[in-house]
Parts: structure tokens; C-alpha cells; sequence
């Protein structure tokens, strides 16, 4: 019992973590999704429109 409340314990950390980590680079300005590499992008992100079609 006391394993399972460590290790949910743990694991809602690592997730805040990450998600304090996601808002920080929207924050930032940068795309969670897109990295703004054009050159490996597919074209499917937010900034398709500025890329360049190679």
C-alpha cells in the first residue's frame, strides 16, 4: 500500500514536471508541437504557412 502512494507520488511529479516544462516554452514562444525546424516539420504544424517547401 504504501509503495503505490510512493510510486503515484512519483509519477504525478515526473507529469507535473513535464507540463511545467510544456507551458514554460509556450510561455516562451516556442510550439509545444513544432520545434520551428522547417526542414523536419511535414508541414503539419501551426507555422506550415512560413515554412518552406522543399
Amino acid at each position: 500500500m504504501v509503495g503505490t502512494i510512493i510510486g503515484a507520488g512519483v509519477l504525478a511529479g515526473i507529469v507535473a514536471l513535464i507540463i511545467r516544462s510544456m507551458v514554460k516554452e509556450k510561455k516562451a514562444g516556442k510550439s509545444v508541437i513544432c520545434g520551428g525546424n522547417c526542414a523536419h516539420c511535414g508541414h503539419a504544424c501551426p507555422h506550415a504557412a512560413s515554412c518552406k517547401k522543399e
